[in-house]
C-alpha cells in the first residue's frame, strides 16, 4: 500500500445492545476469549494508523477503560445514528488531511489486507469521493444494497424497505464500512438529513449525497461474507464464536495439528500449537497457551495460561490453569490441576494431584492424591520438590517445604519441614490394633437398633 497519505481510522462503539440483554457492553463481549472490539483492534493496529478514535455513547466508560491507551474516545451525546456519530470525530480530525476508514465495533473480522483494499481504491486515479464495502451473503435479506455500474462505481445506496424489486435482486450488501478523504468526508456529512423514519443521520447517506453532487464514489467487495459479520444479539455471538471456531479449527489441521474430534475443541485467540500436535475431544483452550511439538492433550482437559513442552502429555481430565509448566515429556494425568506451578523434564503426576505455587524436578513422581497445601488463609507459599524425589500416595506436603532430590516421601505422610536429599520421611500417626473390637461394636449397634423399633 502507498503510505505516502497518512489515514485515521474511526470505530463507531455508541450503541446500546439492547438485543444482548446485557450491562456488558456490546463491543466487550467475548469472542475466543478476547473482547469484539479488540477482534477489530488488532487489525488495525497492524496497519499503524495516524489516529485511532473509538466513538462511544452507552456505557461509555466500560469501552474507555478497555481501549482508551491506544485510543481517543470520543462522546456520542445522544446517538442519532451512524453519521452523526462520524461526526463526533470532526474535532479530533480538524487539522487532520489523510484518509479516514470508518469500522464498527460490533464487526470484529474485518482483516488488515479488506482495510488496505479500502485505502487503495480511494487512492486510484479516478479519486472517489468514497469507497464502500460490499459483501455478498448467501441470503442478502434486508441489507441495504448497493447499486453499481459495470466498473464497480456506485449509482446509489438503497434501503431494503426502499428498493425496488430489480434493486432488491442485487445480491452486492452495504456493509457499512466505509472510506473517505478527510477534507470530503465532513463537508458530505453535514449536508445528510434526518428525513426519515427514525430522525437519524445515517452514514451511507454521504454516498447519495456525493453522486448527486457528481462525484464517484466506489464499492470494493469482501472476499468473505462473514468478514463482515455484526453481533446485535445472543444468538449472533454465538454464531460468531462457531465461525471463529471453525476457521481455527481448520487452519491448525492445516499448519500439522491432529484434532480427533475438530468440533468439539475450542481455541482462545492467542493458542499457539507446534507440529505434530495432538488434541483428542472436548479439550477447551483458554487464554495464553502454547503447545510445543509432539505433545498430546488428552480428552476432557482445560488449558489456561500455560505452557506445555515437547512430548508431554496432558489428561484426560486435566487442568492446567495460569502459571503451568510442563518441561519435555513431562505428564499429568487424570484430575491433576496445576497453577503457578512448573514439572520438570520427565517428571509425572499421573492422577488425582494438586500441584500450586510448586516446581518439580526432573524425573520426580507424584503419587496418586498429593496435595501441594499452598494457602493459609491469607498468603501463597512455595513447595519445592527435588529432580528423582519419589512423593508417595496420599500425602500432604504443607508449604513453605522443600523436598531434596532422590528423596522419598511415605505415602499417607503429611510434610511440614524439610526432606533431605536423599531421605525418607513417614508422618504417620501409630496404628494402634485392637482385635475383636469392631465385631463388639458391631453386635451392640444392632441389638440398639432392634430395641429402638420395638419400643
Amino acid at each position: 500500500m502507498n503510505k505516502s497519505r497518512e489515514f485515521a481510522v474511526v470505530i463507531l462503539a455508541a450503541g446500546k445492545g439492547s438485543r444482548l440483554k446485557s450491562k456488558l457492553h456490546k463491543v466487550l463481549h467475548n469472542i475466543a476469549g478476547r473482547p469484539i472490539i479488540e477482534h477489530l483492534m488488532a487489525q488495525v493496529q497492524i496497519l499503524e494508523p495516524a489516529k485511532t478514535i473509538v466513538i462511544v455513547g452507552d456505557e461509555r466508560e466500560q469501552v474507555i477503560n478497555q481501549v482508551s491507551d491506544r485510543a481517543i474516545c470520543v462522546v456520542q451525546e445522544p446517538q442519532l445514528g451512524t453519521g452523526h456519530a462520524v461526526a463526533q470525530a470532526k474535532d479530533e480530525l480538524a487539522e487532520f488531511e489523510g484518509d479516514v476508514i470508518m469500522l464498527l465495533g460490533d464487526a470484529p473480522f474485518i482483516t488488515a489486507k479488506t482495510i488496505i483494499g479500502m485505502l487503495e481504491r480511494l487512492r486510484a486515479d479516478d479519486e472517489p469521493a468514497v469507497v464502500v464495502l460490499g459483501f455478498e451473503p448467501e441470503d442478502a435479506l434486508q441489507y441495504g444494497r448497493v447499486i453499481t455500474h459495470s466498473d464497480m462505481t456506485i449509482e446509489k445506496m438503497v434501503e431494503f424497505k426502499d428498493a425496488n424489486e430489480a434493486e432488491r435482486a442485487t445480491r452486492l450488501c452495504n456493509s457499512g464500512l466505509m472510506a473517505a478523504r478527510s477534507k470530503d468526508l465532513f463537508d458530505l456529512l453535514e449536508r445528510v438529513d434526518n428525513d426519515n423514519a427514525q430522525g437519524e443521520y445515517y452514514l451511507p447517506d454521504i454516498v447519495n449525497v456525493a453522486v448527486r453532487e457528481g462525484h464517484t464514489c466506489a464499492a470494493v467487495v469482501a472476499d468473505k461474507p462473514e468478514e463482515v459479520l455484526g453481533i446485535n444479539s445472543r444468538k449472533e455471538l454465538a454464531a460468531a464464536e462457531r465461525q471463529w471456531q471453525e476457521l481455527r479449527r481448520e487452519e491448525a489441521l492445516e499448519n500439522g495439528v491432529t484434532l480427533k474430534a475438530p468440533d468439539t475443541v475450542f481455541f482462545s485467540y492467542d493458542t499457539e500449537l507446534a507440529t505434530d500436535v495432538t488434541i483428542e475431544p472436548n479439550v477447551v483452550f483458554g487464554p495464553g497457551v502454547k503447545v510445543e511439538r509432539g505433545a498430546r492433550i488428552r480428552a476432557f482437559s482445560h488449558l489456561e495460561g500455560a505452557h506445555v513442552g515437547e512430548d508431554c502429555e496432558v489428561g484426560p481430565y486435566a487442568r492446567l490453569r495460569p502459571g503451568a509448566v510442563m518441561e519435555k515429556a513431562s505428564k499429568v494425568g487424570n484430575f491433576v490441576e496445576m497453577k503457578k506451578a512448573t514439572l520438570g523434564e520427565g517428571a509425572k503426576a499421573n492422577h488425582l494431584s494438586y500441584l500450586g505455587d510448586a516446581s518439580v524436578g526432573a524425573g520426580a513422581n507424584i503419587g496418586a492424591g498429593t496435595i501441594t497445601c499452598n494457602y493459609d488463609g491469607y498468603f501463597k507459599h512455595q513447595t519445592r520438590i527435588g529432580e528423582r524425589a519419589f512423593i508417595g500416595s496420599n500425602s500432604s506436603l504443607i508449604a513453605p517445604v522443600s523436598i531434596g532430590a532422590d528423596a522419598i516421601v511415605a505415602a499417607g505422610s503429611a510434610v511440614s519441614r524439610d526432606v533431605a536429599a536423599g531421605e525418607l520421611r513417614m508422618v504417620r500417626a501409630e496404628q494402634l490394633v485392637k482385635p475383636g473390637w469392631a465385631d463388639r461394636f458391631h453386635d451392640a449397634m444392632k441389638k440398639k437398633k432392634a430395641a429402638e423399633k420395638k419400643g
